[in-house]
């Protein structure tokens, strides 16, 4: 019960590793406030936790959406009295293009969607820890934009990227209020966005020095520990979660 009565918010939780870490994170104790942009899909995730004992509760929006992320935290202290953490995961790979041919609207809806609803997320979620005597944040960034450039990604890179400078920044800053900010970085992984081409797959797992995808409840293993108390002295990290992408080249 490495979350035990601990309450946690978790973004982008209606499928793939969102959902995988909402059911992990109640299995482990903890009390989940889920977000994300699909009511229907949210509350039935919702519905199967609470029939497992377990306490969830769930609100639809945009994290792109500032009054989202404040409602969001005040739900959280509203049922369960406060907050311990959150799993800021919701993101978005937008069109492909490189940046010379990117539409203006897509560049900015990626910029919104990956860090602009971090930087929301920590302004509403920071001071909640605090009345809590601290906690954990998490940001799901990407191996992209850190150690490699992948051609079309340039929006979704530098949105991934910043989101990696901006935890270095909170963690420094609220170090000493014993609130720990961490990135974490995932490698290919088989969710709805990972798409159901199988040669696409193919592609991606010889990517990885694993030579395989990551099943979500591995990326929802890696949440949990930069959550827990196993982590507590792990702050300000971009923690590669990604089978050895980074280090493979051939």
């Amino acid at each position: 019960m490495k979350l035990n009565n601990k309450t946690i918010i978790i973004t982008g939780a209606s499928s793939g590793i969102g959902a995988t870490a909402a059911f992990l994170f109640a299995s482990s104790g903890a009390n989940v406030v889920l977000g994300a942009r699909r009511e229907k899909q949210l509350e039935q995730i919702v519905g199967q936790i609470t029939q497992s004992n377990g306490n969830a509760i769930s609100l639809a929006g945009d994290v792109a959406d500032e009054a989202y992320a404040r409602a969001l935290v005040e739900l959280a202290e509203k049922r369960f009295g406060g907050l311990d953490g959150a799993f800021n995961n919701a993101g978005t790979t937008g069109d492909m293009s490189s940046l010379p041919d990117m539409d203006s609207d897509n560049w900015h809806k990626v910029v919104s969607v990956n860090l602009n609803s971090g930087f929301y997320a920590a302004k509403f979620q920071i001071p909640a820890l605090r009345k809590r005597g601290g906690g954990s944040i998490v940001f799901t960034s990407s191996f992209v934009g850190h150690t490699v450039g992948l051609p079309g990604m340039g929006a979704y890179a530098a949105a991934k990227a910043g989101l990696i400078g901006m935890t270095q920044v909170l963690a420094a800053e609220h170090g000493s209020e014993n609130i720990r900010v961490n990135a974490l970085l995932p490698g290919g992984t088989m969710t709805p966005m990972a798409g159901e081409d199988a040669k696409f797959h193919e592609v991606v797992r010889g990517l990885h020095a694993l030579k395989r995808m990551a099943e979500p409840t591995e990326i929802a293993n890696a949440a949990q520990f930069l959550l827990s108390e196993d982590a507590s002295f792990v702050t300000g990290s971009a923690m590669l979660a990604d089978g050895g992408n980074s280090i493979n080249k051939f």
